[in-house]
């Protein structure tokens, strides 16, 4: 596998702006509202702007490690500060730049305890570019963890709906996850000779035997595919969702899930690909069952946020369906689905958001015809919405097409009952969408003032984004397949 190091500490360097942006908030004094949006606005801002430069520079012929930073840390037990980003880290990268910009204008006119809520955002997102980047287990853990405790803060103080059963239970359940992964981790470092925490070293041939790659897989697997919403393990996930307020909702949705299932992949697959292979016909099942799952209780919701949270356990089931597969499709399509619902669901959950702020409620009955009174913004909603629902020339749908058609190659039953399944959900979506933007006005909304350019410009760039993966998909799927070829090649070697 091809490492290239990097000249300039770039993906160091998003690092940094994380944890600059968090220090600068954190000295300046409480009153000062507005510096500290600005703040956050800069520093977020040019981790979007590293991170899309990343993005281009990639040499997607060459493929493999690139941007590769190295520093041993513990020599003696084998930890290293040690960054990389493939096909497969960077749209995760380039997700998180994009998702945490955008999630910071959305909070813009946030006034309750300022200070605290964008040093909570700052300290989480360093955790998720972290988790992205790193090429060393002691960091990934270290990493994953950090990207968990603020959560339970940003729900239990800004939520609403239950908000400190949302937090707390949320809080467990990833914790749970954590609690799986770390013994899943010491195992294979033990058991590895030499002993190192080096996620590519260990990858070598021959490292592990079949029996441990299977053993520790399944940990792997369930404690990373609890915050990917794996079913049954995701009840945390609507919950959470619904309570969080509407920027971390977007970051919640958008980037935190994804983490559960990149460490599904980037530990689980390149550590243990016997134990991937071993256990796929099990992730298959479990994949399927959370497609149906989500589908049928998204039905009977009538809160907005729980309809997008109950989509997201399904959606996520479709990128666990795409890695069931071991196949390159599968991968392509799986990597694609976590880019594409990251932008779907921070666009869905922001218009929810200014939604419920001018209207003070999410409740599908009490809203109606809202495209006539806020065109722009139900427009906003409308594009998410066909979005999740896959529709051609948007990001979503290229995604799930690659995913089905590795599907129907691998699992035709699970394939078919998956396509009857989110043909139901479609309908029911587009029923949704009858009903809060279109048909009569209530008298109640009739004179709310629609999204103004300045707090509709976040939403803007997240359907922009939809846009254009949906009409060039190519330009994510030739970063994708850099990785994806050469990986699934190596498992018959």
């Amino acid at each position: 596998m091809p490492i290239m190091t990097a000249d300039f500490p770039f993906l160091s360097a998003i690092l940094l702006c994380c944890l600059v942006g968090l220090v600068l908030i954190l000295i300046t004094p409480i009153q000062h509202e507005m510096r500290i949006k600005w703040i956050s606005a800069v520093f977020s801002g040019l981790t979007l702007v590293i991170s899309l430069c990343l993005f281009l520079a990639y040499d997607r012929l060459q493929g493999g490690f690139q941007f590769v930073e190295r520093i041993d840390w513990i020599p003696g037990l084998g930890i290293s500060y040690y960054n990389g980003a493939d096909g497969f880290g960077l749209p995760m990268l380039l997700l998180t730049g994009i998702v945490f910009f955008t999630a910071v204008l959305t909070s813009w006119e946030l006034n309750k305890r300022v200070k605290e809520f964008f040093a909570l955002m700052f300290f989480l997102v360093l955790g998720v570019f972290g988790m992205f980047m790193s090429l060393d287990l002691f960091f990934i853990f270290v990493w994953y963890d950090v990207s968990l405790f603020p959560m339970y803060l940003l729900i239990a103080i800004w939520g609403s709906t239950r908000k400190e059963y949302g937090a707390m239970k949320l809080t467990l359940y990833l914790l749970a996850g954590s609690a799986l992964i770390l013994p899943a981790i010491l195992y294979l470092v033990v058991n590895a000779v030499p002993r190192s925490f080096d996620l590519l070293a260990l990858m070598a041939p021959d490292t592990f035997t079949p029996w441990q790659q299977r053993f520790a897989f399944i940990f792997l697997y369930i404690g990373f595919g609890i915050l990917a919403g794996v079913w049954p393990f995701h009840t945390w996930s609507p919950v959470g969702h619904g309570a969080a307020p509407t920027s971390v909702s977007m970051i919640h949705a958008g980037v935190l899930m994804k983490i559960g299932a990149f460490g599904v992949l980037r530990v689980g697959m390149f550590l243990c690909p016997d134990g991937w292979q071993y256990w796929a016909e099990l992730m298959a099942l479990l994949a399927t069952v959370g497609i149906v799952y989500g589908v049928l209780a998204g039905l009977r919701q009538k809160d907005l946020k729980f309809v997008i949270g109950y989509s997201s356990v399904s959606h996520m089931g479709i990128v666990g369906l795409g890695l069931s597969t071991v196949s390159v499709d599968g991968l392509n399509g799986a990597v694609f689905q976590m880019f594409a619902h990251g932008i779907m669901t921070a666009l869905f959950f922001s218009s929810v958001g200014y939604i419920y702020d001018k209207t003070h409620t999410r409740m599908i009955a009490e809203l109606g015809g809202l495209s006539r009174p806020m065109p722009v913004i139900t427009g906003y909603f409308i594009l998410a919405a066909l979005t999740g629902i896959g529709v051609p020339c948007l990001a979503s749908f290229w995604g799930e097409l690659t995913v089905f058609i590795a599907t129907f190659r691998a699992y035709p039953v699970y394939g078919t009952l998956v396509i009857g399944t989110l043909v139901v959900s479609a309908l029911f979506m587009l029923r949704v969408v009858q009903r809060t933007c279109f048909g009569p006005v209530q008298d109640a909304l009739a004179h709310l003032p629609d999204i103004a350019f300045m707090p509709g410009f976040p939403r803007l760039i997240l359907a922009s984004v939809i846009v254009l993966f949906g009409l060039f998909p190519g330009l994510l799927f030739d970063v994708i397949k850099s990785a994806s070829i050469p990986f699934i090649a190596g498992l018959s070697q």
